[in-house]
């Protein structure tokens, strides 16, 4: 029996009802777990998963540091694992600079303000038994962090290829016990191939203008494309920056095609030592709820 991943959600405005109905349903079906990215209010929407399932793990991929006070945080994340029965985990990270910037947010270096955010949480008296935290990481330096100070690492985009070595910053004991270890996985299914990647360029184009993702992609491998992107982004050509994105550094960091390519491509990130796959569903003909169903066809 093939290996389940967990999926992306996030409840848009105007459907909110429905995303609680989508939650139920991933849990009937049998997958491992919810992750709820930034976009609207992911820990109203944890808090929400906590009350109308009773099983899935679910959790926050991620939640920034600093869109709240830190009491705040402490109470809310305490509150959904008390009530959750400790299926909840708090993804968090520094997000990236441009969308702190229009928050009118400053941000310091991003491993200081990590461990400073973590430490500061768990201090928080009366916030109840804090969830397991799970750090946003793409690079060396903070994957070592998420093992020092954390539960679990889930990447955004991350490249299938640099897997091998992203994982050997970890040591052996967390690659063996209960260490969670994910990656949020841009996924398109239609047999219209093109149409297909054509989606996925387009979701990353926007990672692709931010430094820090471009500065990974170099590490993995990809120096040329993203050298290419960064004379895009000079000549403020968006859609050279979209046509910078070749076909195998997206077959490294998405997934496309056909139900049977999907299925293998969910294998290999396994394969590749990502304990949890998180399918982020788009569609190539039709919005969310059209991605969320072509990918439970995908299992049927």
């Amino acid at each position: 029996m093939a290996q389940l991943p967990a999926v992306s959600l996030a409840a848009v405005p105007g459907r909110r009802k429905q995303i609680l109905e989508v939650a139920q349903e991933i849990e009937k079906r049998g997958f491992p777990g919810i992750f709820c990215p930034s976009l609207s209010d992911n820990l109203a929407l944890c808090e929400a998963l906590a009350m109308v399932t009773e099983r899935v793990e679910f959790g926050t991929s991620i939640t920034p540091i600093y869109t709240r006070n830190v009491n705040d945080f402490a109470q809310t994340a305490g509150f959904i694992h008390e009530i959750s029965g400790g299926r909840f985990r708090f993804g968090i990270g520094v997000s990236h600079e441009p969308a702190m910037k229009r928050m009118g947010v400053t941000q310091g270096k991003p491993l200081a303000d990590m461990r400073a955010f973590v430490e500061n949480l768990k201090a928080v008296p009366r916030a109840g038994e804090m969830p397991p935290i799970v750090l946003a990481t793409l690079r060396d330096r903070m994957i070592r962090l998420a093992e020092e100070i954390g539960n679990g690492m889930v990447f955004a985009n991350g490249a299938r290829s640099h897997m091998a070595h992203s994982l050997g910053q970890l040591s052996e004991s967390a690659k063996k016990g209960d260490f969670f270890i994910g990656n949020m996985i841009p996924t398109c299914i239609s047999d219209d191939e093109e149409a297909a990647k054509a989606v996925n360029r387009r979701t990353l184009t926007g990672y692709a203008a931010l430094p820090n993702y471009r500065n990974y992609w170099k590490e993995a491998g990809y120096v040329e494309e993203m050298e290419a992107v960064e004379a895009a982004l000079a000549d403020k050509d968006m859609a050279k920056v979209t046509a910078s994105l070749s076909d195998s550094w997206l077959a490294d960091t998405t997934l496309f095609g056909s139900k049977a390519k999907v299925r293998e491509g969910i294998e290999a990130w396994f394969d590749a030592g990502i304990r949890t796959p998180i399918i982020v569903p788009s569609s190539a003909v039709g919005n969310q709820m059209a991605a969320l169903n072509e990918f439970f066809d995908l299992w049927d």
